[in-house]
């Protein structure tokens, strides 16, 4: 099964975002400054993203969204966020929008937020649920699905 993985819609709505962002620059290009404000959300998300995945490593647990979860991580970054990588992903979009600079460019992050949200999100917390039970209700409990305590609600 040939399945569009999350690292993968990232990069695909990277360049889905410059090319609609400065093809079609509808309210923008923004003040040059602004730009610079992309190093925030590019910094966080890279940490969050290679971190929760390098944690995923040490553990010794798969990390391929359509696998079998085979190992509960509740702790590093997994405390502020059931889904870091996640959110990681979305600041990177975040950043490719604010470096384009038009409004245009933040349909990358609109979409993937929307897409996690709904598809990949629902289906990894079933995954959860079944696999680990009663662990995993009260780690949703404590931690939000997006970033602690926000969203705590499954």
């Amino acid at each position: 099964m040939n399945t569009l993985l999350p690292p993968r819609l990232v990069l695909l709505l990277s360049a889905i975002s410059l090319l609609v962002g400065l093809t079609v620059p509808l309210a923008g290009p923004v003040v040059p400054w602004v730009r610079w404000l992309l190093v925030l959300p590019l910094t966080v998300g890279i940490w969050l993203t290679v971190g929760g995945a390098a944690q995923f490593a040490k553990a010794g647990t798969n990390i391929v969204t359509t696998n079998k979860p085979d190992l509960l991580v509740t702790d590093g970054r997994f405390r502020l966020s059931r889904n870091p990588m996640y959110v990681g992903f979305a600041l990177v979009l975040v950043a490719v929008a604010l470096g384009v600079g038009t409004a245009t460019a933040w349909i990358g992050p609109i979409v993937f937020v929307v897409v996690a949200h709904r598809w990949y999100i629902p289906f990894e917390e079933r995954r959860m649920a079944e696999a680990f039970g009663e662990d995993y209700s009260m780690y949703c409990q404590r931690v939000g699905r997006w970033l602690a305590p926000i969203g705590r609600a499954r």
